[in-house]
Parts: C-alpha cells; sequence; structure tokens
C-alpha cells in the first residue's frame, strides 16, 4: 500500500494507468478526504490542500474534526489488576507498555478473524 502524511493524517493512494493520474483517500476516517495528483509533488500538494480544507470546513461548521489516531491512551484499571500485569510483563521481560501493546494486539486480531 502506498501512503504519504500530512500533519499526521495518512493518505493512501494508488496510480490509475488509463486516467494517468494518482488519486487517494485519507485512512481511520468516518469524514471523507480525497486528494490526486499526476506526479507524486501534485500528489502531496493535493493531500496537504485536501487536509487543510477539510479543517477550515470544520472550522466554518463550528465542528471538531476528527484526528488521526496518535497511538496513546490512558486506561483506568483496578490497582491489583495493575499490579498483576506488571508483575507478567516483568517475568516476560518487557515493559508494561510492551506488553499490555502486544496483549491487545493479541485481542484485536483474534476479533478481526471471527
Amino acid at each position: 500500500m502506498n501512503t504519504m502524511t500530512y500533519r499526521g493524517y495518512v493518505g493512501k493512494f494508488e496510480y490509475d494507468p488509463e486516467a494517468e493520474i494518482f488519486h487517494g483517500d485519507v485512512l481511520e476516517l468516518t469524514d471523507v478526504i480525497t486528494f490526486q495528483g499526476r506526479s507524486i509533488d501534485e500528489l502531496k500538494q493535493a493531500l496537504a490542500d485536501s487536509v487543510e480544507d477539510y479543517l477550515e470546513f470544520c472550522a466554518e461548521q463550528g465542528k471538531e474534526p476528527q484526528r488521526p489516531y496518535s497511538g496513546r491512551f490512558n486506561v483506568r484499571i483496578a490497582p491489583e489488576l495493575h499490579q498483576r500485569i506488571a508483575s507478567r510483563a516483568a517475568a516476560d521481560g518487557k515493559s508494561l507498555n510492551a506488553w499490555v501493546a502486544e496483549a491487545l494486539g493479541k485481542v484485536a486480531a483474534d476479533q478481526h478473524t471471527r
């Protein structure tokens, strides 16, 4: 998959040889942001312009724009659970963050295959 990023927004693109143009859309949003260009430089500029247009439109509408995921989130859990998973992570030779990320990845993969 071909991707490029602007202000944290990741655009996926492909080339249409019949139309001789690159076209793409921004990933991970329910709002639709598309872009196109005849060269990679045009495509990069089109992504930037489309994201800026989206942000301006949201501001004009008084709507909070959807933001790309940062990869960080806070979870509040019981202290006893925190202690148990920290102990498991240490026993596995991993940081708590790495252990939790791996565990969540396994759950997400299991859910995806159902």
